[in-house]
């Protein structure tokens, strides 16, 4: 049976262990925002909230290299990160600031354009071209898988086009939601056909009925 003394210590322990939980978190935080801004880590990597889940966006000395969606899982998109980028991989809110700004900012409505770099590290030669030729898509503007593909230099090759844009690793910045099937249909999306209507709604590329 348990003192009063026991008890006592007990209930202090339970009062005090989640401010201890925020201060340890705290001082976590402070010491990620350190070692980026020293130039200590090669990758920065932040959680921001969307209307599509908390996203986890990730950024090099080049700029963006990643945005994941919540069912992408944190640990497997960091291990990719890390074993195709770098080890040296933290987490530094302060270090994506501009990224939650911007990202906030289109889905308020108010930001028709992203200005941020890109690091396309993690995309091919081909993907590449693809994506460029995705990217230069307006804000409210579609273009068809063979559109792409053509402007990409390969007029045949739909089919690669949208194998590339659904391993697109910085999906709604660079828009590949932009991108439908001749006729107008939404064709795949790598976060869920759900998400690309809803994208698509938000720019007002399609009716609420769509």
């Amino acid at each position: 049976m348990k003192s009063a003394e026991d008890s006592a210590g007990a209930d202090v322990l339970d009062r005090t262990w989640p401010a201890s939980e925020r201060e340890a978190a705290a001082a976590a935080g402070r010491l990620g925002e350190r070692i980026a801004s020293e130039g200590l880590a090669d990758v920065s990597y932040a959680s921001i909230d969307s209307p599509l889940g908390t996203l986890l966006v990730a950024s090099t000395r080049r700029g963006l290299v990643r945005v994941a969606f919540p069912e992408e899982g944190t640990d497997a998109v960091l291990e990719r990160l890390s074993s195709e980028l770098s080890p040296r991989i933290v987490e530094a809110h302060g270090r994506l600031e501009r990224e939650r700004r911007e990202l906030e900012e289109y889905f308020l409505g108010s930001r028709r354009a992203f200005e941020l770099p890109l690091d396309w590290s993690l995309i091919g030669p081909f993907a590449k071209r693809v994506l460029r030729a995705t990217v230069r898509i307006p804000y409210g503007g579609s273009l068809s898988y063979g559109q792409v593909a053509a402007r990409a230099g390969s007029p045949r090759g739909s089919r690669a086009a949208g194998n590339a844009l659904g391993s697109n690793p910085i999906p709604i910045v660079i828009p590949c939601h932009r991108v439908l099937r001749t006729g107008g249909a939404l064709g795949g999306y790598g976060g869920g056909l759900e998400r690309k209507r809803a994208l698509l709604r938000l720019e007002g590329a399609i009716g609420e009925g769509a």
